[in-house]
């Protein structure tokens, strides 16, 4: 029986206290016998937590108390055992490492799509201006291969550090077309759909939820594989169950 809940959740909101707020939330993590990991930085939060529901909520609830983190939204799974092995709290430099300092999601996202509104293009086979739909994967090459979308763009990235350099040199195939970055949570798809607009990509959207909300919300249909997630599960199907890992490596969640 699935009794263990698991959640990830992320938001870009200036935290100049992330070494204070590290060791606070590792302390009430501790306490409630939570797994998993947060990444803290400068830029904002990132975070993946299992236990019983109520210590779960909990935390969130006791989070949602400092209005930076007021509208948390995470996405919610269920498992029979807890994925994780220790509760890690840690500071970073960025909670999804870009190395591109100009993009800041908190002072504005680039515009997003709800699952549904994706679905809808993908099976009209364009957007509601007539124009194709292309859906960019900006997850590692690893994390492809276990499922992504069909006919998805996949650059064969190996960390995300190289996305910057590969649509450099790739923008020119996106030009006059809907371009839907997506990747597991929404994380990088925002930095990524950012950066796209500032290098003049004008039809950029991200997809709100990545493909975790996108499973959520529809029937997973266009979407083939499953999900990698970086816990002890390794993949998702499409009705968020556990599914079978192919051939993806042990990685660190912030690559």
């Amino acid at each position: 029986m699935n009794e263990v809940l698991n959640i990830s959740c992320y938001k870009f909101v200036p935290l100049p206290d992330a070494e204070a707020l590290r060791a606070l939330l590792h302390e009430r993590a501790t306490a409630a016998a939570l797994k998993g990991t947060i990444l803290l930085a400068h830029e904002g939060i990132n975070m993946f937590l299992a236990g019983p529901a109520a210590a779960v909520h909990g935390f969130v609830d006791a989070l949602r108390t400092d209005p930076r983190f007021a509208d948390l939204a995470p996405k919610e799974s269920w498992s029979s055992t807890v994925p994780f092995r220790k509760m890690l709290v840690k500071v970073k430099r960025e909670i999804i490492r870009m190395d591109h300092p100009a993009i800041q999601p908190s002072a504005g996202r680039a515009p997003a799509v709800t699952p549904a509104t994706l679905h809808r293009w993908l099976t009209q086979g364009h957007d509601d201006a007539g124009r194709p739909v292309v859906t960019l994967d900006t997850r590692n090459a690893f994390e492809v291969d276990e499922g992504t979308f069909d006919n998805a763009i996949d650059w064969r990235i190996d960390k995300f550090t190289e996305f910057p350099p590969a649509l450099r040199a790739h923008k020119a195939e996106l030009a006059d077309k809907t371009v839907v970055s997506f990747c597991t949570g929404g994380i990088r798809c925002e930095k990524a759909a950012i950066l796209m607009r500032e290098e003049g990509l004008t039809h950029v959207y991200q997809l709100e939820g990545g493909i975790l909300k996108y499973f959520e919300e529809t029937d997973g249909a266009h979407y083939h594989g499953g999900c990698f997630v970086f816990d002890e599960r390794r993949t998702l199907a499409a009705d968020l169950s556990a599914g079978t890992l192919r051939n993806a490596p042990e990685n660190a969640i912030d690559k």
